[in-house]
């Protein structure tokens, strides 16, 4: 058995067994730190140790029967331990704590370790300094306010004194746009980090926060983790839940380190995606478990303007040992996507009941910079997945996403609003129980998707399927048991692809340059 250290702080750390199983590991196994037993009956592939000493290495050992495997690891440094609760806090889950917590934030020294003991502590909106750490205890709880007036505004654009630049700070669904502070916000800082086993809960659902979603009452809504500009950021361990609309929103950062979170939004809690990088560089999204109202994980970097006048991929991005459960999408890549999508890789991921399993979605109007290429997605399992594979390029959002324009069926003229994708490499997945559709790829005529490749994919429908909509695109009639649709593909390779339990013609395709199947 091999095991390797994932991310390593003061006072805990990530490990990852290596096998080839989806999120779980084939058996249940045990840790031991310097020879004491930590952990029994341990069943996930990536686990977590706490109460660790800062600057300290130990050695880790894991037994799952005679199966065995060990590594050493050292903690990292800590100048400072700032306890919390001396700067005047009230765990009584009322008491309004954003003053003190912000006080034990923005007074620990660099290098130091901001903690918070067990209790419940309602807060707005705290920011995080550089070169710190947020260590939440078990039987923790941060708990968001429900009043939006005591929410800071970030306001979407602020004006440089040289009358020409700008920055943009607030954003809502790819545009800068005033929006209120997230209940933790990292805004040009680096080498934070948040851990624990505590939880962060913004109580959104006690609030307003779901009624009228789409209308923008004094700012447009908070996503429970933002970052802006950063560097270097690690969220691992906590518990997350009942965002206000997405959950975790790094922005133009890189370095960002999402590690074995536990996300819980309610199935019908509005936009609220699990995790949403944006515009991020270097990104690992490992061994976390999703469970939301929305999308799981979303890939965007921005609409139109953002695409044009900053033009950030958000690229390098590693997806490994999560698991999915009851979103939209378990791995969902736009629809803002205007800067652009490259270089992702999804490994070992289970996805749970989900409307879609792999979901791109994008329209005209994202700009020629939107571009998504070099994505492979590798042994996944997909459990009741409505339809595990759609591409689509004629996704209706925005105000005019019905209009002609977007929707058109027919050729338009290329140009700086036309979007393009690249490369997509499906492999070694299996589905079961899947419902309207296997595969549904729907390129546009004037912007063919380059190529699809899927290779030793399996997909099974159920036998009592029902009927629904595939793609969120006019025209798209309710269907069950569809095999494989695609229309506007360059190249399309089947290699060792089953499908079971289909209804109709196995392929469907129109407007499909080169085909290759064995």
């Amino acid at each position: 058995m091999q095991v390797c250290l994932v991310h390593a702080t003061t006072r805990s750390a990530c490990f990852e067994l290596q096998t080839g199983t989806c999120y779980k590991a084939p058996a249940p196994f045990e840790v031991l730190l310097d020879g004491q037993p930590v952990l029994t009956g341990a069943e996930t592939n990536v686990f977590s140790l706490y109460h660790l000493e800062p600057a300290r290495t130990y050695r880790l050992e894991v037994m799952a029967g005679e199966d065995c495997g060990s590594l050493e690891f050292t903690t990292s440094t800590e100048s400072f331990f700032v306890d919390a609760s001396r700067f005047g806090l009230i765990a009584d889950g009322v008491s309004d704590n954003t003053a003190f917590l912000q006080a034990a934030l923005s007074s620990c020294p660099p290098g130091g370790t901001v903690y918070v003991p067990a209790g419940t502590y309602r807060t707005q909106s705290l920011f995080l300094c550089s070169d710190t750490t947020l260590y939440l205890e078990k039987g923790c709880t941060l708990l968001g306010g429900t009043d939006r007036r005591e929410y800071p505004v970030l306001p979407g654009v602020l004006p440089c004194a040289n009358e020409k630049d700008e920055f943009y700070l607030g954003l809502w669904e790819g545009n800068p746009l005033d929006s209120f502070a997230g209940l933790i916000n990292v805004i040009h800082a680096k080498n934070v980090t948040i851990t624990g086993e505590g939880c962060i809960n913004a109580n959104a659902d006690k609030g307003d926060w779901y009624e009228n979603p789409k209308e923008r009452r004094i700012a447009w809504r908070p996503r429970l983790f933002f970052t802006n500009n950063a560097e270097n950021v690690t969220l691992h361990g906590v518990e997350i839940c009942n965002s206000y609309s997405w959950t975790i929103h790094p922005t133009y950062s890189c370095g960002v380190n999402i590690l074995q979170l536990h996300i819980h939004n309610h199935a019908n809690s509005p936009n609220t995606d699990g995790i949403d990088p944006e515009s991020c560089r270097d990104v690992n999204i490992i061994g976390d478990y999703v469970h939301v109202g929305d999308d799981c994980i979303a890939l965007k970097s921005g609409k139109l303007f953002l695409g044009v006048v900053k033009h950030i991929p958000c690229e390098n991005v590693t997806i490994r040992n999560c698991c999915l459960s009851r979103g939209h999408g378990g791995l969902v890549i736009g629809s803002e996507m205007s800067g652009g999508v490259r270089n992702v890789t999804v490994t070992q991921c289970l996805m749970d009941h989900t409307d879609r399993g792999l979901r791109v979605k994008t329209r005209r109007g994202r700009g020629k910079n939107a571009v998504i290429d070099g994505l492979v997605f590798r042994n996944v399992e997909m459990r009741h997945v409505l339809t595990p594979f759609v591409i689509n390029m004629f996704y209706f959002c925005d105000p005019d996403g019905k209009s002609d324009y977007v929707q058109s069926h027919d050729a338009l003229p290329l140009d700086d609003a036309t979007p393009r994708l690249g490369s997509l490499t499906m492999e070694n997945i299996t589905a079961t129980d899947a419902e309207y559709a296997g595969c549904w790829f729907s390129g546009l005529p004037e912007q063919p998707i380059e190529r699809v490749e899927m290779r030793n994919v399996s997909i099974a429908f159920a036998p009592d399927a029902g009927a629904g909509t595939a793609a969120m695109m006019c025209n798209a009639d309710p269907c069950k048991k569809l095999a494989i649709r695609a229309e506007n593909v360059r190249s399309i390779a089947l290699h060792n692809v089953r499908l079971e339990g289909y209804e109709g013609e196995r392929l469907q395709f129109t407007n499909v340059e080169s085909f290759e199947e064995e």
